[in-house]
């Protein structure tokens, strides 16, 4: 505090001006004559009286710091003003400093409010260049930046309402920060926000804010939930509405909790005109001395009436919390707050223990009474939060419940893993703690009552002898009855249910009450609201020491949703029959059509010079049967037609397209033409008169006279060539699938067989797999086809055995040997 120590010198400079101003004969010189023109008169009276002026105002900041340090002396030495100013004069000539030093010392010494501590840092912070320069004017006066910041605390603590207040900080405080506005809002009971008092916004604009209704969040409403406050860069950037944002849209905000013994009272809002950079430390900790200076305004004075004179706030005095404790009928804590050495708050005193209050660790209620908080429990700031849930509560006056919360741990060394139901309030300056621990018993009845809610089962019990009848609440919600209306006996049950129920319930009741045998039953019940529900009721007679039937207890169940969950899946059943039984048809159908037209077995063709033989296997599966074919016959030509397709799809759409197709083939080949021409023909078959389908397939002709083979392809693999130890496909040639445009041509190839060679024609059935490409299972393919066999026959049978096709789909060969 070197700096405020330094005393101003008012007079001084006036002083030791006056000469130069006030002389008799003017100099010879020109600088001479021209001070002692008329203009130079007047600039030097002017500048003569602007220093008398900050003289005179150096002097009333001081004498106003010199008058705060007797006001305090005064407080602490409970004597007059007269001899507080004699107390001060002689400590003063003691300690060998000037009278304003020991009044700055004074007053530093007696805040409490933390605004002492920051008065150095942010001199220091407003004379540095680096620190923005936002002081003062002429940041190199200390004396001025400190009368200042003295002058808004003197300010706030003389004012007479939350209005004043905020004046005295706009002007003293604030503005040599840089600010241009300022808001105090107080905070409500009910989590609203009042506006107590503002400084530099527009008066119609502080009428419109003059209420913000709880759960509406504004900049001052954020400003509550960290104690640190919130400083923001920019207001338009956030889009929160607030107080002035029309016509303070792009300035900077800050809106700090006014709190003081760690109680919030309500928030400090600041506007700056342009945005607003990140602080120094020194700054961020005035604007919290700041606030929390006015916390002690609100704490101090209520809202102004309407007549415009403020009210002290009249708070609950803590006997009547007291009163409220003891006709509570759960435990319940009165805790007050309990504040450091430095005004701040660190713990709650337990001011008051009810009657019944019992204590985790057994311990008897004067042992608690009287403790704080954390003394009596230190684990409450663990891992159960409870401090901390009391600590927020007692700041921001917002309740706190929490439905089953767990306190692992209360106390060292005793083991507490149980629920309670936590209630916490603030009640003017003290805060009210209600817990309800929940026992074994209660947590066994809770959990049977949700048992029965769960599932929808209502109990019941009635003495024979009385006629008294005990029913639980979820017995009367499945009667649809309400809980004034008189439980219904077992014996008027017939008149609640439907009359084609009546036996049922006749054989129950005769059950129950006079064999005296536990009985159930299911029922409909009819309820007044004209609602039907299933309910199935079992019962149990209780007997007494003779041997007599006197009470009867048991219980209802509404068993609505598994009726009709049951009356569902039968219905679901006979259609899943029915449907199992339409697509068993359908497939055998499909199968008898498919081998009516394509046996498995074929009697070979006799062509001299050459063995044929055919290879038919059909999809395991039904309802994959498909739409693979193959044809090989002797044409009137004396040429042999042979071919292979394959129809996409499965089912009887698939294998019908197949019969269309190979008749067709069949019919179109006794025209002579060559393989191409009869691709081409068949194309225009499947597009035009087979409802669109598609297909592939291999069509050959084979001359015996001169062993040779012409063939084409429509979209299907090639046929395969074995020749001693060799098998290669033959040459790929073009040719679109059949079916997928109205007319397409396909190129023929011819190739010249010599005596032992084998030709194979396929359907992809035989080698195509899930796992790999059609490239690697046709090399695996080619691998098995390359040892040839004594028959043709037993090579096509090899062929099949090792087949390593996983589709389970349908699969043709046709092969010839040149003998």
């Amino acid at each position: 505090m070197s700096d405020l120590r330094q005393p101003p010198e008012p007079h001084s400079a006036a002083v030791g001006e006056q000469p130069a101003l006030q002389g008799g004969e003017p100099s010879a010189g020109a600088e001479g004559r021209e001070e002692a023109s008329p203009v130079g008169r007047l600039a030097a009276t002017v500048a003569r009286l602007r220093q008398e002026v900050r003289a005179a105002q150096a002097e009333a900041d001081g004498r106003a710091l010199i008058e705060l340090a007797k006001g305090i002396l005064v407080e602490r030495l409970g004597c007059g003003p007269a001899q507080a100013s004699r107390q001060l004069a002689e400590l003063t000539a003691q300690a060998g400093v000037t009278p304003l030093e020991f009044a700055v010392e004074v007053i530093n010494q007696a805040s409490r409010d933390r605004l002492s501590e920051v008065t150095s840092a942010f001199l220091a912070a407003t004379a540095d260049p680096s620190a923005g320069r936002t002081a003062a004017a002429d940041p190199a006066d200390g004396h001025s930046s400190a009368v200042r910041l003295r002058a808004a605390e003197s300010g706030a603590l003389a004012a007479e309402d939350t209005q004043a207040v905020a004046d005295s900080l706009l002007e003293h405080a604030l503005t040599p920060l840089g600010a241009e506005a300022v808001a105090i809002w107080a905070l409500g009971a009910d989590g609203s926000l009042t506006l107590a008092g503002s400084a530099g916004f527009a008066p119609a604009e502080a009428g419109r804010w003059r209420h913000v209704p709880p759960g509406v969040t504004t900049v001052a409403r954020r400003g509550l939930t960290e104690r640190t406050g919130q400083w923001i860069r920019s207001l338009s950037e956030t889009g929160m509405p607030s107080i002035g944002q029309h016509h303070h849209s792009d300035g900077g905000r800050v809106a700090v909790p006014a709190e003081a013994g760690g109680r919030i009272h309500g928030v400090l809002e600041i506007a700056w005109p342009a945005p607003l950079e990140s602080p120094p430390a020194a700054i961020v900790r005035q604007v919290e001395a700041l606030a929390e200076l006015c916390a002690h305004t609100l704490e101090t004075y209520a809202l102004h009436h309407p007549d415009g004179a403020p009210a002290p706030r009249v708070l609950p005095d803590v006997t009547e919390l007291m009163d409220l404790a003891d006709g509570l009928h759960d435990p319940a804590l009165v805790l007050v707050p309990h504040l450091g050495p430095d005004g701040r708050l660190v713990d709650f005193r337990i001011h008051h223990v009810n009657s019944r209050f019992l204590d985790p660790a057994g311990r008897p209620r004067g042992v608690v009474s009287g403790a704080l908080l954390l003394e009596a429990y230190p684990m409450a700031a663990g891992q159960s939060e409870l401090f901390e849930r009391v600590e927020r509560v007692y700041a921001t006056g917002e309740p706190f419940r929490a439905h089953r919360m767990r306190l692992t741990a209360l106390v060292d060394d005793v083991q507490l893993a149980a629920v309670a139901d936590i209630n916490v309030s603030r009640h003017g300056g003290s805060v009210l703690l209600i817990w309800r621990i929940e026992d074994e018993t209660a947590r066994l009845a809770s959990l049977l009552q949700h048992a029965q809610r769960l599932g929808r089962i209502g109990g019941f019990e009635e003495n024979l002898l009385t006629g008294e009848i005990t029913w639980n609440g979820q017995l009367f919600h499945l009667y649809g009855k309400p809980a004034s209306e008189p439980p219904v006996p077992l014996e008027d049950l017939p008149a609640h249910a439907h009359p084609d129920d009546a036996v049922a319930i006749g054989r129950f009741l005769r059950t129950l009450l006079h064999q005296r045998r536990p009985a159930s039953t299911a029922f409909r019940l009819q309820r007044p609201d004209g609602v039907t529900r299933h309910i199935r009721v079992v019962a149990e007679p209780v007997l007494d020491s003779a041997g007599q039937l006197y009470v009867v207890r048991g219980a209802y169940q509404d068993i609505s949703a598994h009726h009709w969950t049951e009356v569902a899946l039968a219905a679901t059943r006979d259609q899943l029959a029915h449907t199992e039984q339409e697509a068993s048809e359908r497939d055998r159908l499909t199968l008898q059509l498919q081998h009516a037209i394509m046996p498995p077995a074929q009697a070979p063709l006799e062509v001299p010079g050459l063995d044929l033989a055919v290879r038919y296997r059909p999809a395991e599966t039904r309802h994959l049967v498909g739409g693979d074919w193959y044809d090989a016959v002797v044409l009137p030509s004396r040429l042999v037609l042979l071919c292979v397709g394959d129809v996409a799809g499965h089912g009887i759409e698939a294998a019908t397209s197949m019969v269309v197709l190979r008749n067709a083939l069949r019919g179109l080949a006794v025209t002579g033409a060559g393989p191409g021409q009869l691709l081409s023909w068949l194309n225009m078959v499947a597009h035009h008169l087979t409802g669109a389908v598609t297909a592939t397939a291999v069509c050959g002709l084979y001359d015996p006279e001169h062993n040779t083979l012409r063939w084409a392809r429509a979209g299907h693999l090639p046929p395969v060539l074995v020749r001693g130890s060799d098998a290669a496909p033959l040459p790929l040639v073009k040719g679109l699938l059949l079916g997928a445009v109205p007319e397409a041509t396909y190129e023929e190839h011819e190739v010249q067989l010599a005596a032992e060679d084998t030709l194979l024609m396929y359907t992809d059935g035989l080698i195509e797999r899930r796992d790999r490409s059609v490239e690697e299972s046709l090399a695996q393919f080619l691998t098995v086809a390359r040892a040839v066999p004594p028959t043709l026959d037993q090579q096509l049978d090899r062929l099949l055995t090792h087949s390593r096709s996983d589709t389970d789909d349908d699969t043709c060969i046709v092969g010839i040997r040149v003998a």
